[in-house]
């Protein structure tokens, strides 16, 4: 019985500092790759959630924004526009045009 305590007392911090080392290691080489490719050209601008398994994503990706269905079962792209800068996207809608005008005028 006292053979199996003492190789509890020696194993057990033994493992425990392999398991934080391992995490603390992991950290620091993650880090470093992503600091090589900080360049993202993919983010996430907005989800919602529909239900506990359906969420809408707004992805921005080269310049585009792709709207993106999510659900247990797999992902579809529901649709992908250009990028409007806010302001300019603001500017069309201040003239009091409807917004089927003001899509039609952007789709030009």
């Amino acid at each position: 019985m006292l053979w199996y305590i003492a190789k509890l007392l020696i194993l057990l911090p033994l493992i425990g500092g392999m398991i934080w080392g391992s995490l603390k290691l992991s950290q620091k080489f993650q880090s470093r790759f992503m600091a090589a490719g900080q360049g993202r050209r993919i983010r996430i601008v907005e989800t919602v959630m529909l239900s506990p398994t359906q969420k809408l994503a707004v992805i921005a990706f080269h310049g585009r924004e792709i709207l993106v269905a999510s659900t247990r079962h797999g992902m579809t792209r529901l649709s992908e526009v250009e990028v409007i800068d806010g302001e300019a996207f603001e500017e069309n809608f201040r003239d009091g045009a409807d917004f089927a005008q003001t899509l039609r005028r952007l789709d030009k």
